[in-house]
């Protein structure tokens, strides 16, 4: 367990590294010039230049490049062009509400597609099975900002049962997450459909079927719990995507999350602050398939055998 942990570590250092290389070539390949940005439409080129000397920007890229590795392996992300603050103090401000968003758009999509693919997986092949696989084609096709408007005119507009932004209390956080749980339980439901048949089909399931283990029991302790390791490499995935890939859904609820700041960022072309969110949504995704990889044996022993 050591080594497959040494092991993931160090693929993680050269993914980290590999992100920061890449992301920082591209933002510095764009057109826009921060110091433009920063300086305004009338300002001068000198001034521009002085900005451009101020910020390091006049270097060679490889030196701009090395100077940022070397600040961030001491745990320094920079500073931000437009807000001058520390970007470490920025994200660490929104990632409370990140986290809350996070968690709570997980367990809604995992609820919903766990239920779903289930249910589909149970009627194979009939009504309720072909209509499980639209809605939830339906779900992962829907783009999030008309699933987050459509939810806010029904809850929010119309039967006023929850507030249209915001954030702070249980219910400023249902719609959003709502809208979350409700894109992404079409991916759990076609994975845990797919995984639950495949499952049903095997010899213990088919035993315990003969001994005459009640029908609820067989999928409830033989099934399910054998259906989830895929759930639980996708949980992985999702937990950096969220952390950095809601921009619009935090932008339509007014979240003060990670996303909305990368979005204000990118508008502003603030390259620290979009390196920052960038690289720390690659942790997360890193840090999650790392457990996703050490939880995979407690739920299936013949990962643990090998």
């Amino acid at each position: 367990m050591i080594e497959l942990i040494l092991r993931r570590l160090g693929g993680a250092l050269m993914i980290l590294f590999g992100v920061a290389a890449i992301t920082f070539v591209l933002l510095y390949a764009l057109p826009a010039d921060p110091a433009v940005q920063l300086a305004g439409r009338s300002a001068t080129a000198q001034t521009v230049a002085n900005i451009r000397h101020e910020l390091g920007l006049d270097q060679p890229l490889i030196v701009q490049f090395i100077h940022y590795l070397g600040n961030l392996v001491q745990g320094d992300l920079g500073r931000s062009y437009t807000q001058k603050t520390e970007v470490m103090t920025l994200i660490l401000a929104r990632l409370p509400a990140t986290l809350i968003l996070m968690v709570s758009g997980i367990l809604v999509e995992v609820a919903i597609g766990l239920t779903l693919g289930t249910v589909a997986a149970l009627n194979r092949g009939g009504f309720v099975d072909r209509l499980v696989m639209t809605v939830s084609f339906v779900g992962v096709s829907a783009p999030q900002f008309v699933v987050a408007l459509l939810l806010l005119y029904v809850f929010a507009a119309t039967l006023q049962w929850f507030p249209m932004s915001g954030f702070g209390t249980f219910s400023h956080v249902v719609l959003p997450a709502l809208t979350l749980g409700v894109l992404g339980a079409g991916w759990y439901a076609r994975m845990v459909r797919s995984a639950m048949i495949d499952v049903l089909n095997q010899d213990y399931v088919r035993t315990a079927r003969a001994k005459g283990v009640a029908e609820r029991a067989v999928i409830l302790r033989h099934a399910v719990p054998n259906a989830l390791l895929p759930i639980v490499a996708m949980i992985g995935i999702d937990i950096g995507q969220f952390m950095g890939g809601v921009v619009v859904v935090e932008a339509v609820y007014g979240w003060p999350g990670i996303g909305q700041l990368a979005w204000q960022a990118i508008q502003q072309v603030d390259i620290p602050i979009i390196m920052g969110v960038t690289l720390i949504s690659s942790l997360a995704i890193v840090i999650g398939n790392l457990v996703a990889d050490l939880v995979a044996p407690l739920i299936d022993p013949r990962i643990r055998a090998r």
